[in-house]
C-alpha cells in the first residue's frame, strides 16, 4: 500500500448526511477509479468556530491530523492545519476582497512559500455568485512562485467530488487534502 505522502491523485467524495458533512479521501488509481482510503473527514455544521478532523476511516478511532480557525467570525480568516499530535504542517486562508469576483485561497507550506489558488474560469465564478447550482463543477489552480502547484477539480455530480492533481513533489499531501476539503466546506461562507 503505498503512504499519502505518494500520492499525485487524489479523489475526495462528500457523503450525503443530514448533520454533518463527511469526506472520504482516497488515491486515484491509474484508470481513474477509487483507491486505498487514505482519511476520513468530518465537520460540524453550524459551528462558531469551523473545525474539520480528519481520521484513518470512519470508525473516527485514530484522528490524523485536522484543521481549525483562528478567529470564530472572520471571513478572512486563517486556519491552521495540523498532525494527530498537534504539530503545525501549515496553514490556508481565503482572500475575501479577491473572492468577491473569483475565490482565492492562499496555502502555506513552511520551507516552501505560499500557493495561491484561485477559480479557473471567471465565467464560472461569476455564474455561481448570480445563481446557486449546487452541482455546477468548478476548478481551482494553486501555483507557487508562478509554477503549478496542485489543482482541485470538482466534477458534474449532484454529489460533491473531486480530484486534486498534486504538481509539486514538495507538498506536505495532508496540507492538500485539507485544502480540498475546506473548498467544499468552506466555500460557500
Amino acid at each position: 500500500m503505498n503512504t499519502l505522502q505518494d500520492q499525485t491523485q487524489l479523489i475526495v467524495r462528500q457523503r450525503i448526511r443530514m448533520l454533518v458533512n463527511q469526506y472520504e479521501v482516497r488515491g486515484a488509481l491509474p484508470n481513474g477509479s477509487e483507491g486505498d482510503l487514505y482519511a476520513f473527514a468530518q465537520q460540524k455544521r453550524m459551528a462558531f468556530r469551523e473545525q474539520v478532523t480528519l481520521y484513518a476511516d470512519d470508525s473516527k478511532r485514530e484522528a490524523v491530523l485536522g484543521f481549525k480557525a483562528r478567529q470564530m467570525v472572520d471571513l478572512g480568516a486563517t486556519y491552521d492545519v495540523v498532525d494527530a499530535g498537534g504539530s503545525p504542517i501549515g496553514t490556508f486562508r481565503k482572500d475575501f476582497a479577491k473572492s468577491l469576483l473569483r475565490s482565492t485561497w492562499h496555502v502555506e507550506q513552511p520551507g516552501l512559500g505560499v500557493a495561491t489558488g484561485s477559480e479557473r474560469s471567471l465565467g464560472v465564478a461569476v455564474l455561481r455568485r448570480l445563481v446557486e447550482i449546487a452541482w455546477l463543477p468548478y476548478h481551482f489552480d494553486f501555483l507557487v512562485d508562478g509554477q503549478p502547484a496542485f489543482t482541485v477539480e470538482k466534477k458534474w455530480g449532484l454529489r460533491d467530488r473531486y480530484v486534486v492533481t498534486i504538481h509539486d513533489p514538495r507538498l506536505d499531501r495532508r496540507l492538500v487534502t485539507a485544502m480540498a476539503i475546506a473548498l467544499d466546506a468552506l466555500q460557500e461562507r
